[in-house]
């Protein structure tokens, strides 16, 4: 599946003009409030027709401004999950996922009912109401709704953003197999890198309207970060996991030439994962440190350095291939005397990893 899509519209003094073409996969629109991301997505949807532009599926136009062609949106067959469910309140679970099969096509079978409730763990709230439901169980019956119409695309936009922390992580697990488990590409729409870096293949960054960046995930995500991502900053690393151990709670995963070690038990060995490593919680050492409590310690070499205004550096370290990025004060630079090619030690807490 091939989606490309050029658009150019203004909304009242806010101005979009970006394209991007996503293959299969999870397709990350990524940016802070405001940059155009929900723009984007609509005009995808069908919802905003646009001053300019096109959407092609598989060279098939859905718009294209120049040639009046502008297919309404019940006849994309896209499914679209919101930031809040939107589930029908008088209709019980099972209803809400039934109404979704009147949307499939009717020769290609209304989906596979009894796989999507397994995969999105809702079996047993099929005879309660929307009310009765957390909002992350309320979200998993929306993605349901959504599969069983059978889409030729899936558009999520921010469809954890209303979910409390707890609620995200309970989530989270299902989107991946979704994404693993379905070939049905998804536009994901977030403005928080570990939901990116968790899900998407491909990243698209928006910035007042505008395609500021595209690419791999692993590759968008390890730079530096802009303005309004360098809280979340770090790199995004992928490995095998080799070894579990039960009694520590920690699993080892080896990267292209080094190994990380990360709290908790549930990957498999031999499973790949990613690792979102926070540049916050990264610190350098020109001399390889001694009676630390941290169990990640990678040797590489300072590749580059990237000044912000706030008097912080973000430094990318080449560990044998794989970047990490750090953050560190201007101050620190200048005591450690760290320039492109300088050899370190990255120093990485263990708690702050999740795979």
């Amino acid at each position: 599946m091939t989606l490309t899509v050029e658009a150019r519209h203004r909304l009242g003094s806010f101005r979009l003009d970006g394209a991007f073409t996503s293959e299969s996969g999870v397709t990350a629109l990524f940016g802070r409030s405001g940059s155009g991301k929900t723009s984007m997505i609509r005009i995808i949807a069908g919802l905003t027709r646009p001053e300019d532009g096109k959407v092609l599926l598989d060279g098939e136009p859905l718009t294209d401004t120049a040639k009046g062609i502008f297919v309404p949106r019940h006849r994309r067959r896209f499914g679209y999950v919101f930031q809040e469910a939107r589930l029908f309140p008088h209709l019980s679970v099972r209803s809400n996922l039934t109404y979704g099969r009147w949307f499939a096509p009717k020769t290609g079978g209304a989906g596979d009912f009894d796989r999507v409730i397994d995969m999105l763990g809702i079996e047993p709230l099929l005879g309660r109401s929307p009310a009765k439901l957390s909002g992350g169980e309320r979200q998993r019956v929306a993605i349901g709704r959504a599969l069983l119409s059978s889409p030729r695309l899936l558009l999520m936009d921010e469809p954890l953003a209303a979910l409390d922390d707890a609620r995200k992580a309970e989530i989270l697990p299902y989107l991946e197999r979704l994404r693993d488990e379905t070939q049905i590409p998804i536009v994901y729409v977030s403005h928080s890198i570990a939901e990116v870096a968790r899900l998407a293949s491909q990243v698209v960054v928006m910035r007042d309207g505008r395609v500021d960046a595209i690419g791999s995930a692993v590759d968008v995500l390890s730079k530096p970060s802009t303005e309004e991502g360098r809280r979340e900053a770090g790199a995004l690393l992928e490995g095998t996991v080799e070894s579990v151990d039960t009694l520590h709670r920690l699993a080892t995963v080896a990267l292209k030439t080094a190994q990380l070690q990360l709290p908790g038990t549930a990957v498999q060995p031999g499973k790949r994962v990613r690792i979102l490593i926070p540049a916050r919680d990264v610190m350098l050492a020109t001399r390889k440190p001694e009676g630390l409590s941290a169990l990640n310690i990678l040797e590489g070499s300072i590749r580059d350095l990237a000044p912000a205004d706030d008097g912080t550096v973000e430094i990318q370290v080449d560990c044998g291939g794989d970047i990490v990025l750090s953050r560190i004060t201007a101050l620190s630079v200048e005591r450690l005397a760290l320039a492109p090619g300088k050899p370190v030690y990255a120093i990485i807490k263990t708690v702050a990893l999740q795979p």
